[in-house]
């Protein structure tokens, strides 16, 4: 044998032992996906976490060519499935398609099964709704900001705030609000968004801070009065309405948004791999058609991008969750 043929012998003998092994070069993650891939989504089915984890899914199983298998597993606030996919193998065939309660959680749970930032990874942000201070106009008769922040200033502990429950992203946002503005306006928790928006509607309740999906129909029908979006920019849905941070809150942001997680330990270049498909689905038509009906803008930063909105998110929140003293149901 000579010398050439005998070194590309060694070097073939060598690559078949590092994959019988298990220690993999790179390139053999390239293999990956060969099998269904399992989307943990921590809410029931129906519910807005689902309605971005589903075309999500519809879409990257296209891209992949292997079924992204959506797992619904509502319960204690999203932190039930969340520990699932923390505790699942970290082999890339499992994600944890969360929301920005569970940078919440971290503070509001005094014993999770789980820790947000130890036992998960962030893959990338899928989309980010903004949410909008609405109120019933037959009880808060104002047309803009500066009347409804005087209009709250001089009765202060008389009006109201509904939400889908304590400690829930809406009702944070208003007591962040609150916090930020000096304001003394009193929560009222529902059991969902739903019921809190049917008694807005009815006048049983003064405002809101609610999601662009659900609350700019009502607005377009006249039945509610837009205040303020609670965001630092100004939304493309109701782009003639001011962001709080324009009116003066500087720093003010109270999105609710979406994103994907891995278990801690998934490959770095599944991770990745992963995060480049997602940002590759929402620059389609079809996705992009989707997030606009549902008020939301496109995510798909790099893990590290969106690792570090998780941090600061958990950090934030923390201070709302202590200020407020919100607790769970």
């Amino acid at each position: 044998m000579s010398t050439v043929t005998r070194r590309k012998f060694i070097g073939a003998v060598g690559a078949g032992a590092l994959l019988s092994s298990g220690i993999a070069p790179a390139f053999a993650q390239s293999a990956w996906p060969n099998k269904p891939i399992r989307f943990i989504v921590p809410f029931p089915a129906g519910g807005g976490t689902d309605a971005f984890a589903r075309p999500l899914g519809k879409l990257l199983t296209s891209q992949l060519g292997q079924t992204i298998v959506i797992d619904n597993r509502g319960g204690g606030g999203g932190t039930i499935g969340a520990e699932a996919a923390a505790k699942s193998a970290p082999d890339g065939y499992t994600f944890l398609v969360g929301a920005v309660h569970h940078t919440i959680a971290v503070s509001l749970y005094p014993k999770l099964g789980y820790d947000l930032q130890k036992d998960l990874v962030p893959v990338t942000l899928v989309s980010s709704v903004p949410n909008v201070i609405v109120v019933n106009p037959s009880r808060v008769p104002v047309k803009n900001y500066q009347e409804f922040l005087a209009f709250v200033k001089a009765r202060p502990g008389k009006l109201n705030f509904g939400s889908a429950g304590s400690g829930t992203t809406h009702h944070l946002i208003g007591e962040m609000f609150k916090g930020a503005t000096g304001t003394f306006i009193t929560h009222i928790p529902y059991r969902g968004a739903g019921p809190a928006m049917a008694d807005l509607l009815a006048g049983q309740i003064d405002m809101m801070f609610d999601g662009l999906g659900t609350s700019v129909p009502q607005i377009n029908s006249g039945k509610l009065t837009p205040i303020a979006v609670t965001t630092e920019k100004r939304s493309f849905a109701l782009p003639n309405i001011p962001s709080l941070a324009e009116l003066g809150l500087k720093g003010f942001d109270g999105k609710t948004w979406y994103a994907l997680w891995a278990p801690a330990g998934t490959p770095r270049d599944i991770v990745v791999r992963m995060q480049q498909e997602v940002a590759k689905a929402l620059q389609t038509k079809e996705l992009q058609d989707a997030w606009r009906a549902l008020g939301a803008e496109a995510g798909g930063q790099s893990p590290e991008d969106f690792g570090k909105l998780v941090n600061a998110e958990v950090t934030k929140w923390a201070k709302v969750v202590k200020d407020s003293g919100a607790k769970i149901d």
